[in-house]
């Protein structure tokens, strides 16, 4: 059986995009606009791509006052 070359990146119920093996690195596509600005950047691993995704979120959220 060989390694999955893809895997859905899901954040708190927000599909953000897919990554995607090439090489030794992993590709991510954005599914939402949210998440534009990781789109076509290289990540070490899946989990790697999902903390960014969780990063955008984290600094789109308003900040209590």
């Amino acid at each position: 059986m060989t390694p999955a070359r893809a895997y859905a990146i899901e954040v708190q119920g927000n599909q953000a995009g897919v990554v995607v093996a090439d090489a030794n690195r992993f590709i991510f596509f954005a599914a939402d606009w949210v998440f534009g600005t990781l789109d076509r950047k290289s990540f070490r691993s899946p989990a790697h791509a999902e903390q960014a995704a969780r990063d955008v979120l984290q600094r789109r959220r308003p900040i209590p006052s």
